[in-house]
């Protein structure tokens, strides 16, 4: 699945192969949990984050990982020492296999995108 025709999250969810949904049922927990006052959406066919109608977060299953990205830069450089050694992208975080997610970084990640508003990369 690259790009989701859903018209909300929980229909991304119910296309996603089960063998994957529940690491991502627990991805998008963690974001409900950490990223208070944001608004959960579907932007280029995957969930997302948004705050003040801009897209901080978002999450999918791709064909061979799970992304995890991140548009704030200001975090992405406050993590860096964490981030090294990842398989990553400009702003996005893959995962090979569910055992691979580092959910305690992801959600130091969250915690720090929460805490202020920031530059979107």
């Amino acid at each position: 699945m690259v790009q989701s025709k859903a018209v909300d999250v929980d229909g991304y969810l119910i296309e996603v192969p089960e063998e994957h949904r529940a690491v991502l049922a627990e991805v998008r927990q963690l974001c409900r949990e950490e990223l208070a006052g944001f608004d959960e959406v579907m932007a280029y066919g995957m969930p997302a984050y948004e705050r003040d109608g801009a897209c901080e977060v978002a999450f999918a299953r791709q064909k061979q990982y799970f992304s995890f990205y991140l548009m704030r830069s200001d975090v992405r450089e406050a993590f860096e020492e964490r981030l090294a050694g990842q398989d990553m992208g400009k702003g996005c975080l893959r995962f090979r296999k569910p055992e691979d997610i580092d959910f305690g970084l992801l959600r130091d990640l969250l915690k720090a995108t929460a805490a202020r508003p920031g530059r979107i990369c």
